[in-house]
C-alpha cells in the first residue's frame, strides 16, 4: 500500500503539512497506539496460553451431541448473548443494538481504506453518499443511544453499587469518539474521499491532511476523534473490553 501511494504524484500534491498538534495526535500517536495495542494483545494471548490447563470438563448441560452442534452453539452464544437475555431482556436488546451498530461503524470505516468499487458501480457516487449518510448516520445514532443507556444504567441501583472507575472511563472514551464521529458525519463539510487521503497517508508513514481538510474546522473534530480513539486503543488490551477477544474461547469451553 505504501509503495503504491508513494508512486502516485497526484496523491501527494493533494496533501498539505500538518500543524504540530495535528501531527502529534493524528500522526505519531496513531502509530504508538497501534503498536501498544498489538503488543498488549499479543501479551494477553500469551498469558492465556500459559495459564494452567485442567482436565476437568467445564461445559454446561445439556452438551451438544457432536462437533458440528458444538461449534454451532459456540457461534450462537458468541453473537446472540443468550445469558444476557436470560438475565435482563432490556440489557440484551441494547447489547444487540450496540454490537450491531459497532459492526456497521467498522464496515463503514473500511471505506476510508478502500472504496467499495462494486457498490459505486451499482449506485453511483451520489447513491453511495446517500447510503453513507443513512447507514453511517444510523450507526452513529444507535451507538450514541446505547452508550447513553449504558451510562445512565451505571448511575442507578443496583449497577451503581457494582460499578468501578474503569466502567466510567471506558464509557467516557467511547462516547467522545462517537460524538466526534457524529459531528463529522452530520455537521462536517469534508467528503469521505478526503478522509481516505488522510488515512492513506498514515498507511504510507507520511501523515498529512488533504488541503480541504486542513483548511476546514472539521479538522479539529477529526483530531479529537482520533485522540480518543488512540486512547481507547492503548487502553483496550488492559481493560474489560478485551472480552471481545475472549468471548469465543470462553463459549467454546462452556460447550466442551
Amino acid at each position: 500500500m505504501g509503495a503504491i501511494i508513494q508512486s502516485d504524484k497526484e496523491f501527494w500534491k493533494r496533501l498539505t503539512k500538518m500543524d504540530w498538534l495535528s501531527y502529534l495526535v493524528a500522526g505519531a500517536m496513531v502509530y504508538v497506539a497501534v503498536a501498544i495495542f498489538i503488543l498488549g494483545m499479543t501479551y494477553k494471548v500469551y498469558q492465556w496460553l500459559r495459564a494452567p490447563k485442567t482436565h476437568i470438563k467445564t461445559g454446561v448441560f445439556p452438551k451438544p451431541g457432536n462437533a458440528a452442534e458444538r461449534w454451532g452453539q459456540v457461534v450462537i452464544d458468541s453473537f446472540t448473548f443468550p445469558q444476557a437475555m436470560k438475565a435482563d431482556r432490556t440489557i440484551w436488546v441494547f447489547t444487540i443494538l450496540f454490537h450491531f451498530a459497532l459492526l456497521g461503524a467498522f464496515v463503514g470505516h473500511l471505506r476510508l481504506i478502500q472504496e467499495f468499487t462494486f457498490l459505486v458501480n451499482l449506485l453511483g457516487s451520489k447513491g453511495m453518499d446517500q447510503v453513507s449518510l443513512w447507514g453511517g448516520g444510523v450507526m452513529g445514532i444507535l451507538l450514541m443511544v446505547t452508550l447513553t443507556y449504558y451510562l445512565f444504567r451505571r448511575l442507578y441501583s443496583p449497577y451503581k453499587e457494582i460499578s468501578v472507575p474503569e466502567d466510567y472511563i471506558l464509557l467516557f472514551l467511547l462516547i467522545i469518539v462517537v460524538v466526534m464521529g457524529n459531528h463529522m458525519r452530520f455537521l462536517g463539510k469534508v467528503h469521505t474521499a478526503d478522509y481516505r487521503i488522510y488515512l492513506q497517508s498514515l498507511l504510507a508513514f507520511k501523515p498529512a491532511f488533504p488541503k480541504v481538510l486542513a483548511d476546514s474546522s472539521t479538522k479539529w473534530s477529526l483530531v479529537v476523534h482520533v485522540l480518543f480513539a488512540n486512547l481507547l486503543l492503548i487502553y483496550f488490551p488492559f481493560s474489560k473490553l478485551v472480552h471481545v477477544i475472549a468471548t469465543f474461547p470462553a463459549n467454546l469451553a462452556r460447550r466442551v
